[in-house]
């Protein structure tokens, strides 16, 4: 079902409402008569807030036709991953365990988005806590991949993701502590932009907070650099943000120089699928296009699946203690073995661990010191079918270590993004990784946004039609 505001960008949009050629009123009852035929197809939202939604629509409006519109989100219709606090809304987290309470706050992603005049519709599906690299929780069951619906749309932010890509939305906002945003991405032809590490604040307290980012889903580098310009910045909520200058996020800025890229199908240790690796190592070599320098680096890195583990599994583990203890079969039978294992640690198990991952991001910062970007496939394999936790011939590792290329960027806390590098046979997506040194966001910007015209996706996709 296709409307003439589904696939519009926040920029092509945000122009209407400047000119009043539309108004957000318009635009929202066109998503919301969307959503009655796209709902019962993906199951995006957790829940949602239509009332909420119109009275700021109409604040929105009013501001409009006084030509007092507050910003480029003004207006502009998206949603907010059951991760983040909503105002209002209950924050359960994909998980049976968590209440029903509506949130007393709004976290501060929420915040600035509302102060922006964004239009919140609701909270889109995440699974359990954000344990999982698909799209099933227990509470909200399964979300589907828009591209082809017996496929996931990855995860954890998989309801955010497959708004973007079924047209529904401009943008969602997600999360991201080992891939969260990138996995989607990825699996629905998004661009999904992980910031520095607390670039972009977060409060309440997550269950992983030296792991958790919050970011955006779009269709294009533009649309994102429109959302980062919002959400990034200090907030005294959060010890660890970032208080310096937010990068400047503007498209098509030049590189300024050649750039040192290093192009790694595996990065040491992963292993993909032929048609993927074949995609992702056609995309680096287009950098060299560009006027860029790429090396083929085999080893980066051995697998730091181990530290990551520790400390994710642990922080939600604790959070969900009680549970795991009084009432575990509320939650996904898949998760509560990773969270048995996580919270047994020995504190010395834990804290090798712990130190073991300075000495990891230290080698990555002195990897960055010969080279302004590395390359990598996201994920090892496009799209596979819902209700599985690993693809299939990957059943060897975790529910979430089958992903290999996303989670070590969490442990050092470093701009990453996934950008669409093509189609496979059967027509699914398939993301190029392109990661950063540290703070070094603006630079990746650059780079993703000067790739993106470039990519067999940008000149073969097209948008999947659901009716």
């Amino acid at each position: 079902m296709a409307t003439g505001f589904a696939f519009m960008g926040v920029r092509e949009m945000a122009g209407l409402f400047a000119r009043k050629e539309a108004s957000p009123i318009e635009v929202l009852d066109d998503v919301i008569g969307r959503l009655s035929t796209l709902e019962p197809k993906l199951n995006m939202f957790a829940c949602l807030d239509l009332e909420g939604a119109r009275k700021l629509a109409q604040a929105s409006e009013q501001r409009m036709m006084r030509g007092e519109r507050i910003g480029i989100l003004d207006g502009i219709p998206t949603s907010i991953k059951d991760l983040i606090a909503m105002q209002g809304l209950p924050l359960r987290s994909g998980s049976k365990a968590s209440a029903d309470t509506p949130a007393a706050l709004d976290a501060p992603v929420t915040e600035r988005l509302r102060n922006a005049g964004a239009v919140l519709l609701g909270k889109s599906t995440t699974s359990e806590f954000g344990c999982k690299a698909v799209g099933d929780s227990p509470l909200t069951g399964i979300t589907r991949n828009p591209w082809n619906l017996e496929m996931t749309p990855g995860g954890s932010s998989c309801g955010a993701a497959a708004a973007v890509a079924s047209g529904l939305l401009p943008y969602t906002i997600g999360t991201d502590g080992g891939g969260s945003l990138r996995i989607p991405g990825a699996l629905c032809g998004l661009v999904g932009f992980k910031a520095q590490f607390a670039r972009i604040p977060i409060f309440p307290v997550s269950a992983t907070p030296t792991l958790a980012h919050v970011g955006p889903l779009t269709r294009t580098c533009e649309d994102a650099a429109a959302v980062l310009s919002v959400i990034c910045g200090y907030d005294r909520r959060d010890p660890f943000t970032v208080a310096g200058p937010v990068p400047d996020f503007a498209p098509g800025q030049p590189a300024g120089r050649p750039l040192r890229i290093a192009w790694s199908p595996t990065l040491g240790y992963a292993r993909a699928d032929a048609e993927v690796l074949s995609l992702c190592e056609k995309a680096a070599k287009s950098f060299e296009a560009l006027g860029h320098h790429v090396d083929v680096v085999d080893h980066v890195m051995d697998d730091p699946g181990d530290i990551w583990t520790a400390e994710f599994y642990a922080g939600v583990g604790t959070r969900l203690r009680a549970t795991v203890e009084t009432a575990p079969e509320l939650i996904d039978p898949a998760v509560l073995e990773v969270l048995k294992e996580a919270i047994s640690q020995d504190m010395r198990s834990y804290y090798d661990r712990v130190f073991a991952r300075y000495a990891f991001r230290e080698k990555m910062r002195e990897f960055f010191e010969d080279y302004d970007l590395l390359l990598s496939p996201t994920l090892p394999t496009a799209a596979f079918p819902v209700g599985l936790n690993t693809p299939p011939g990957y059943e060897d590792r975790s529910i979430v270590s089958w992903v290999y290329y996303t989670y070590p960027f969490n442990l050092t806390g470093q701009p990453a993004a996934s950008i669409p590098a093509g189609l496979t046979s059967d027509g699914l997506p398939v993301g190029l990784q392109i990661v950063a040194g540290a703070h070094d966001d603006a630079l990746l910007f650059v780079a993703a946004s000067a790739y993106e015209p470039t990519s067999e996706f940008t000149a073969q996709a097209q948008w999947p039609t659901i009716v």
